[in-house]
């Protein structure tokens, strides 16, 4: 992400908290906690999910009364962080930003995954989601997802996508919307986001399933142009642009999303109350309006929401692999 703009997300998030801080800073009672609280994120320091992150951190220290303290523990697509969490002891004082990478596509994509994602974590809350935007190069003569669709049907596997790896979101995500569509689409896989929105802008590549921080100020000055937003629904930084199923491709959802867990074996109160407290954060009208503002979608949820929402999604990702021809590692 660029600088710039990871320095005025952080500059919204700080605001956010201040803004809605006097209404939601209300400690805790009880025995727990009585001291600091580690709380890992597998992101590496500076980036959207780094900033939302203390920014929570920030406001959960504020209502429990003692330091919540993040520890970017990056690497291995983050399931470093997920190891360390699921090893440490579930006493409430070591919290983990769960996402779907980490507890979804890894055991899609891993035979020997050093954790268990439904064994090794109690959920506590889903946090947010974001959804890909489906995007294309200006020299694609497609101006609509059927557009897309019928330009790749006429020219079979000469329209190319681009990801940020195999087995990535991304890819996984574009193999399951070649499936439905019954398209053939040629992946380029890259080794992260940057060089793979850079072939993108230059028209080495055609098409590419992005986020909002790439696709919304390249789509307002012309670089790319977005053809449906893969969530549920329309985003609120591109209204005019259609979801996937709106566009003619019914039950395509490709949000991304990250939520907050523990180690197996927390305790159902400290559970209710982390859950309590996250759902107050997340609900605040200051909050929920500023975030929207950066397109997050807050999501705050019961614990068993989220652990139904990663049981549900592994099973799909598996199949998306065994449809791309994808061995898992």
């Amino acid at each position: 992400m660029p600088r710039v703009l990871v320095q005025v997300l952080s500059a919204l998030l700080a605001a956010v908290f201040t803004d809605a801080g006097g209404a939601l800073a209300q400690p805790a009672a009880g025995a727990y906690p009585n001291r600091p609280i580690r709380f890992i994120v597998p992101q590496t320091p500076g980036g959207m999910v780094d900033n939302v992150a203390r920014a929570v951190a920030q406001h959960l220290t504020e209502r429990l009364g003692q330091p919540v303290v993040v520890e970017n523990r990056a690497g291995a697509n983050g399931t470093i962080g997920f190891e360390v969490a699921a090893r440490s002891a579930p006493d409430g004082y070591t919290l983990l930003m769960v996402h779907q990478a980490g507890l979804v596509l890894a055991a899609a994509s891993r035979k020997n995954l050093s954790y268990d994602p439904l064994r090794d974590f109690a959920s506590i809350s889903l946090l947010f989601e974001t959804p890909y935007y489906l995007i294309v190069h200006p020299s694609v003569p497609a101006r609509s997802v059927q557009e897309l669709v019928d330009l790749a049907k006429a020219q079979p596997g000469k329209l190319n996508y681009s990801s940020t790896g195999v087995g990535s979101g991304q890819h996984l995500f574009m193999e399951r919307f070649k499936t439905l569509t019954r398209v053939n689409l040629v992946h380029v896989p890259y080794k992260g986001s940057s060089q793979a929105g850079a072939d993108l802008l230059s028209g080495q590549v055609q098409v590419m399933l992005q986020g909002p921080a790439f696709t919304v100020p390249q789509a307002r000055t012309g670089r790319v142009r977005a053809l449906a937003a893969t969530g549920t629904k329309r985003t609120q930084a591109m209204p005019d642009v259609p979801t996937v199923s709106e566009a003619g491709v019914p039950g395509f959802d490709a949000s991304t999303w990250w939520g907050l867990s523990g180690p197996a074996g927390l305790t159902r109160p400290v559970i209710n109350q982390l859950n309590r407290d996250v759902s107050n954060i997340l609900k605040s009208p200051a909050v929920r309006e500023k975030f929207a503002e950066l397109n997050i979608d807050l999501v705050p949820s019961t614990p068993e929401e989220l652990t139904e929402r990663v049981r549900g999604e592994i099973p799909i990702f598996t199949k998306a692999m065994r449809d791309a021809g994808i061995e898992p590692e």
